[in-house]
């Protein structure tokens, strides 16, 4: 079995699990690593200079660079003959009845972020072998980091892949599929987000796929771990966390904060302040960070502004949808030893309420 996923949950050492194996690699050994995130990728190749800096054939690239690199650039003309890739367009979209050449390129013959995996898997089919014989020739193995932030056409690809003699290894958490290469695609689209692991499963039941499930979290304290497990329904069937995190401080764990006490917990333990979007947390003068932008980052505590659907999970244990669950695994787990929720009425909830410690008496 060359193709293989790691799903991993957050503080698990994902990434840095595939840069030691790429540190442990012949020198001759030719790997790719891919992830989407311009920020993942800076902190892949920081990691992989600190630990396998003499490795020469190991790369680093963007899933969009990937695709213009090795399918849209080279092999366009297989598609559209005397026409080449002159540029990238990210934000913009093709007119609704577009068709042929002006589906994927605009005016000035940038190609369209959006319609960049439907062309490369096109020009795959198109290219008659040859596309894939190339990449074949220029690695031996791919790592595909973060693979959770797929999404339509790029499922295709990676299908595709799967039949190649490149070893195919697939790193991610599908807990935190907060972000996407297309969000608003429609192709496979019942594999979005966090329901890409149903795409995973399939494959696996063919005997395509080998699975590895790493429930060991480095970074969170071990109440955090427990109430993350919470997060998404039962029938998600995702093994409980175990926390490595030995660290203790006087405040570790998952509390409850009145609206009141925000200035003064601020002021003692100073967390990063985490919300939904701008729209939340008006009433706080605090320098806040939304949750997808959080995705990636460890603090040893944070604050989080609940939003509705949240506080009815916090208050009465309504389940989340797949997408508010993503957004609020991923706010919880940047924590390392604390968490605290802002909440003046509890209701049904178990968690306990923050208060400031009495000063001693003299």
């Amino acid at each position: 079995m060359t193709n293989k996923l790691t799903l991993a949950v957050a503080g698990s050492r994902k990434t840095q699990g595939i840069v030691d194996h790429c540190a442990s690699l012949p020198s001759n050994r030719r790997a790719l690593i891919l992830t989407f995130t311009q920020q993942n990728q800076i902190e892949l190749c920081d990691r992989l200079s600190i630990y396998a800096g003499d490795h020469q054939y190991v790369e680093v690239m963007g899933w969009y660079t990937f695709l213009l690199r090795h399918f849209a650039k080279p092999f366009l003309p297989f598609k559209f003959p005397n026409k080449r890739v002159k540029g990238f367009n990210f934000e913009g979209r093709p007119n609704m009845m577009a068709s042929g050449y002006k589906r994927f390129f605009d005016s000035h013959d940038c190609a369209y972020a959006c319609e960049l995996a439907r062309l490369s898997h096109e020009l795959i089919k198109q290219s008659a072998g040859t596309l894939f014989h190339r990449l074949q020739c220029l690695y031996d193995e791919i790592f595909i980091d973060e693979v959770q932030d797929l999404s339509s056409h790029d499922w295709e690809i990676i299908d595709a892949l799967f039949e190649t003699s490149i070893d195919i290894t697939m790193v991610g958490d599908i807990r935190q599929s907060v972000l996407s290469t297309n969000a608003r695609s429609r192709k496979n689209n019942k594999y979005a987000y966090a329901e890409a692991i149903h795409w995973f499963r399939e494959r696996e039941k063919k005997g395509i796929l080998e699975i590895e499930e790493s429930a060991i979290t480095w970074r969170c304290h071990a109440e955090i771990a427990k109430f993350s497990d919470t997060i998404f329904n039962a029938d998600w069937n995702f093994p409980a966390t175990e926390s490595k995190n030995e660290a203790t401080s006087d405040h570790d764990g998952v509390f409850l904060l009145m609206t009141k006490d925000v200035d003064a917990y601020v002021e003692r333990y100073s967390p990063k302040c985490l919300r939904h979007s701008a729209s939340s947390g008006k009433n706080f003068n605090l320098d806040f960070l939304n949750f997808k932008l959080a995705k990636g980052s460890t603090h040893e505590r944070v604050l989080i502004v609940p939003t509705k659907p949240i506080i009815a999970f916090i208050q009465n244990g309504v389940s989340l949808e797949p997408n508010p669950a993503a957004s609020f695994y991923v706010a919880v787990t940047r924590a390392k030893q604390s968490v605290a929720l802002v909440l003046d009425k509890p209701g049904n909830s178990c968690l306990p309420y923050w208060s400031m410690p009495l000063s001693p008496i003299a």
